[in-house]
This record gives C-alpha cells, sequence and structure tokens, in this order.
C-alpha cells in the first residue's frame, strides 16, 4: 500500500496532524503501537488554556496562540471542552499582589476577543469560592477551560477517519528507510507500505522512533513526569482552584466526577516507562492541597492516580518545571521528508497540526489550506450545550439527567444516532456499573477503536474510576467473550 504520509504515534498530536492531512486531501495512515491516546493524551490535567504560569518565562507568543486556540475548541468542542472559572488566592510571600494582577490583565490581553468572562478580584459576593479556604482569602478569578484529554485525541481521529484516513492501532512502526524518493516502512501487522512522508509524533518515545530510522535525537528530548491525584470532593461548586506553592510551583484543584483532582507535578525521568507516580509525588499534592484547603487529605485519601511523562525540547533549561511547553517541528527534507514533533500540548495540537502540514507541503508539491479553524469536530454540532443535554433527557427520559448530562458530554451530537432505536432502558442492554451499559461498549468497539476493556474504561469513559473492583472484572470478562481477539 502506499500513502502520502504515514504518522507514527496515535496521541493527540498525531491524530490533528492526520485529521488536518485528511481534510487537505493527502492518503493519510496512522499507527500506533497501543490505544489512542493511551500514553500522555490521557494522563494531562484535562485543561485547555493559555499556561497562565508561562507568562514569567516570558513565553507570550505561546500563551497567546493557546488562547486563541482555546476561543477555537470552545467552538468546536462544546461537548468536550466547558468553560471553568479559576480562583487564585493570593499567597504574598509567593508572588506579590501587583504581579499576580498584571499577569492576570496580560493574560486576558493575549486572549483578545474571548467568550468567557475576564479575570478580577475575589469580591465579598464570592464566598463560596473563598469558603473552602483557610480563612477566607484574598485572591482572583480568572477564565479557562476542561477537557476530556482521550476523547478530544478520539475526535480528531474520527474526523480524519471520516475523512479517508486508515487509523491503525495495535500496530507499531518496527522500521523504515529511504528507497526511490519514498518511506518503506515494515508494520507490526506484518505490512510493508510505502509513503511519500513520514512525520514521527511518537510523544515520550520520538527519540526512540528515530533511532528506528538510524536517526540519533537524544540530546533533542527531555522527558518530564506529572502525575495526579484524586481524592474525595473538597469543596462544592463547578469551580476550580490554582494554587500557589512555596516553590513557586502551581498545583490546580479540579472537580473531577463528584470528587476533586489535584495535579500536577514535574518530575525529570529518563524513560517513558518511568510514568507512574510515587509516594514523594502523592505527598507533596497532599500538602499543597492542605496548605490551602480547611478539609485536609493525607495519602491514604487517594482514590486514584495517574501519571504521564511530556516529552519536551531540551532548550537547556536547568529546571523541568521552566522547560518551555512550546513545540517545534523538525523537518528533514535531505530525501522523502520527516517531520519530527517535539513537545507541545493538548490546547495548541490543532495550530501545531496546521504548521506540520503548511511545513510538509512544499515538498509534497501541493499548496497547504488551513481546514480546521474554523470546523466542528464530531459530536461539536450540539448547538448551546445545556438546552441540547435537556432535550437528550427529555426523549430519553430513563437516562436521568445525571447519564444525559454524561452522555451528552461524550457523544455530542452523536446521542441521537446512537440511542434512536432504544426505547428504554431495557433497550441500553446490559448495565455494568457507573452508568455504562452494553450499547456504549459496543459503540466504543465498533465507532471508536476500543479493542479492549481498559479501552473502555480508562480512555473512552473514564467510567472506570467510578466501579467497584468487581464490577470492573465482570465488565472486563465480558468484554473478551464479547470480542475475543479484539
Amino acid at each position: 500500500m502506499s500513502y502520502d504520509l504515514l504518522i507514527v504515534g496515535g496521541g493527540i498530536n498525531g491524530c490533528a496532524i492526520a485529521r488536518e492531512a485528511a481534510l487537505n486531501g493527502l492518503r493519510v495512515l496512522l499507527v500506533e503501537r497501543d490505544d489512542l491516546a493511551s500514553h500522555t493524551s490521557s494522563a494531562s490535567t484535562g485543561l485547555i488554556h493559555g499556561g497562565l504560569r508561562y507568562l514569567e518565562q516570558y513565553d507570550f507568543r505561546l500563551v497567546a496562540e493557546a488562547l486563541r486556540e482555546r476561543e477555537r475548541l470552545l467552538k468546536a468542542a462544546p461537548h468536550l471542552i466547558r468553560p471553568m472559572l479559576f480562583v487564585l488566592p493570593h499567597e504574598h510571600a509567593v508572588r506579590p499582589w501587583w504581579m499576580v494582577r498584571a499577569g492576570l490583565a496580560l493574560y486576558d490581553l493575549l486572549a483578545g476577543r474571548m467568550s468567557l468572562p475576564r479575570s478580577r478580584g475575589l469580591r465579598p459576593s464570592d464566598a463560596a469560592f473563598a469558603a473552602p479556604l483557610k480563612g477566607g482569602r484574598r485572591g482572583f478569578v480568572y477564565s479557562d477551560a476542561q477537557v476530556d484529554d482521550a476523547r478530544l485525541t478520539l475526535a480528531n481521529a474520527l474526523d480524519a477517519s471520516a475523512n479517508g484516513a486508515e487509523i491503525a492501532t495495535r500496530t507499531a512502526l518496527e522500521s523504515a528507510r529511504r528507497e526511490d524518493a519514498v518511506w518503506r516502512a515494515t508494520l507490526s501487522d506484518g505490512r510493508e507500505v510505502s509513503a511519500r512522508a513520514l512525520v514521527n509524533a511518537a510523544g515520550p518515545w520520538v527519540g526512540k522512533a528515530l533511532g528506528k530510522l538510524g536517526i540519533n535525537a537524544a540530546g533533542h528530548v527531555r522527558l518530564v513526569k506529572g502525575s495526579h491525584i484524586v481524592v474525595p470532593r473538597l469543596y462544592e461548586g463547578d469551580h476550580a482552584y490554582m494554587l500557589q506553592q512555596p516553590d513557586r510551583r502551581i498545583v490546580f484543584a479540579i472537580p473531577y466526577q463528584g470528587m476533586t483532582e489535584i495535579g500536577t507535578t514535574d518530575v525529570p525521568v529518563e524513560r517513558p516507562e518511568d510514568a507512574v507516580i510515587d509516594a514523594g509525588e502523592i505527598a507533596y499534592l497532599c500538602d499543597a492541597a492542605n496548605r490551602h484547603f480547611t478539609r485536609q487529605i493525607a495519602p491514604a485519601d487517594v482514590v486514584a492516580t495517574w501519571s504521564g511523562v511530556r516529552p519536551l525540547y531540551d532548550d537547556g533549561a536547568s529546571e523541568a518545571q521552566v522547560v518551555s511547553r512550546d513545540y517545534v517541528l523538525e523537518l528533514d527534507a535531505s530525501g522523502p521528508p520527516l517531520l519530527s514533533v517535539f513537545g507541545g500540548k493538548i490546547t495548541t495540537a490543532r495550530h501545531l497540526a496546521e504548521e506540520a502540514i503548511a511545513k510538509l507541503a512544499p515538498a509534497l508539491g501541493f499548496e497547504a489550506r488551513r481546514m480546521t479553524r474554523d470546523r466542528a469536530f464530531p459530536g461539536g454540532d450540539t448547538g448551546p450545550f445545556e438546552p441540547f443535554v435537556e432535550k437528550i433527557e427529555a426523549r430519553w427520559p430513563f437516562l436521568g439527567r445525571d447519564r444525559a448530562a454524561r452522555m451528552a458530554r461524550a457523544y455530542g451530537s452523536s446521542v441521537p444516532e446512537m440511542l434512536a432505536q432504544v426505547p428504554d432502558q431495557a433497550g441500553m442492554g446490559r448495565t455494568f456499573g457507573a452508568g455504562l451499559t452494553e450499547l456504549e461498549a459496543r459503540w466504543m468497539h465498533d465507532r471508536e477503536w476500543a479493542r479492549a476493556a481498559e479501552d473502555a474504561l480508562r480512555r473512552r469513559s473514564k467510567l472506570g474510576m467510578a466501579m467497584s473492583t468487581a464490577e470492573r472484572a465482570a465488565f472486563e470478562q465480558w468484554w473478551n467473550a464479547t470480542f475475543p481477539g479484539a
């Protein structure tokens, strides 16, 4: 088989590039050795944001770009991305009041025209924001957004596939070489394919993938682990907190499935396989929350954790927390083009993809068009989101408000198609726990490349966290019996 573009890596960057390329009319094959978003892209803090803290690193271009993308993504995926208010308690010993106020004003300025509320100081009327904090704090309120990171990655892949891209999960690149003006690649499924250009979007394994091509890029990559914990709810409300720490880092506390997510850390690691939280990180995140909230937590209260390794471009910074989160695209056009992706973040993946295709276009002999700037993601044409949820609940009342909202968040405007032939609860099939049903599980398998129970529980839905050990085991048994060899 021959393709215009072979993309290695099914994280957010690889899938976004596949989408942009397919919409530009290229024949695309994306290969991912595991599941889509199986590593870094499902282990983020889950935010679409400009990166307020990057202002201290003078990364103004990155912040401005990310804030523009935030506005686009809010419109393109209202089911997956929700606006959220962030409370920033003031810590004068860490940063003076004027500095934080100026930083927030600059943050709003860089955003340009925005649909979200602009930043302001805490008011006496903000009792709900101040109540969970020790002593009722002075502080600020600003806006960003929360995202389902794994499903946003999936949405990119779905749109790429709908426009002709081939998405091959559980398929690794074994080797590739330049020959006769094309890349000739051997895949783990036994195929030999050719491509006019190759994109290395392997995330933390970007250096290893280059090694398979005979290129040494070890010095380009700096791996930084970010870990998160989930604890019983620390406060009421749908807002989040940005907590300044004595080491000048910041830690977020965010609503998460009726609980509170706390993260993240910045720990240098040597290997992508080191993406496992350690006791020191758990203690650090507990202490970070305890400095600010009246409701105290201990490591024993942690009900779930996740860690991801971010592949940052090594810019020579001495500390992990100040290494730029900006991305670098390196194009080797000494033969059939090779584009390697270093760094990046979920918020800027669409823009990264646009730049990637623009870089490849001259070598491939076509004129790149900006195809995704105003394009909705699959499921994103819901209209105003809350009225959409109300319509789903009214049409299928047996779902109940909470499940209707969860399914609308996950599938957006695809929900009516999924439920078209479902008259009642019995039509959903077996219920496994946490509201997950057989109907949804089959949809994940048939429409969303879920090939293992873990794919459904940890990435397509993340409902495994809310299920008991026995429920998870029963689901896995059903899955393996229903989809043998999936």
